[in-house]
């Protein structure tokens, strides 16, 4: 019964937090970022255990598998526009992917953070399922990269929009591959209000950089440690 009650409450909140955001739609009001807020505080508030409120909410997690493969529809509707700029695209992935592997080594190494942590941080761009299995073929935590997977994603959809206006990025393919390739599932989340045109150049970005990143990664942490 408990578990029933949890998947109505998420769902129902999270149809609360999009008909905000529909009203007032500024980046930090996006749905995601809001019911997971709100879920979090609730579940602080209620002392409820997460792996109670799990119960039921690992049905939902089930659901993510058919929502990516939905994405493949804009994709398919863009397929002439992607064969177009096929190896645009490639190339901007790679570049995406190596310059965040480059950086957040960079950082932590200049604050001298433990390695392990940064074996940890290193697969951060990657959508979480493959971000979780690089971190441990790297000896990396797991677990902690999930978390800082879901941070890049809520910082991407939260700034990214200010970033695209700051910086005058007006084209579809930019704005895709930079969101699809450092915030994933979450940022892209974002992408359709800019249009089909992103959230497809996104949705290919984010796939492509979980295949790039499970063979740089690991790559890259053979080359400097």
């Amino acid at each position: 019964m408990k578990a029933v009650i949890y998947i109505i409450s998420t769902v129902v909140l999270f149809i609360l937090m999009s008909k905000l955001h529909k009203k007032y739609s500024y980046s930090f009001l996006l749905p995601i970022v809001t019911t997971t807020i709100v879920l979090i505080i609730a579940l602080l508030l209620l002392n409820i255990p997460y792996d109670d409120y799990m119960e039921g909410g690992k049905w939902l997690q089930h659901l993510l598998g058919p929502a990516v493969v939905g994405l493949a529809y804009p994709l398919y509707n863009q397929r002439k526009l992607i064969m177009k700029y096929k190896y645009t695209i490639i190339l901007g992935i790679f570049v995406a992917m190596l310059s965040g592997l480059v950086t957040i080594f960079a950082m932590l190494k200049i604050f001298k953070i433990k390695d392990s942590f940064i074996l940890t941080a290193l697969p951060k761009s990657i959508t979480t399922p493959v971000a979780m299995q690089v971190s441990e073929t790297i000896s990396g935590i797991p677990s902690l990269t999930a978390v800082l997977v879901m941070i890049a994603g809520f910082v991407g959809a939260l700034f990214g929009p200010l970033v695209f206006k700051v910086g005058k990025i007006k084209s579809p393919i930019s704005r895709g591959i930079s969101m699809g390739s450092a915030s994933h599932g979450v940022g892209i989340s974002k992408l359709k209000d800019f249009g089909e045109k992103d959230l497809s150049i996104g949705s290919l970005s984010m796939g492509v950089s979980a295949v790039m990143g499970a063979i740089l990664c690991p790559l890259f942490v053979y080359l400097f440690f």
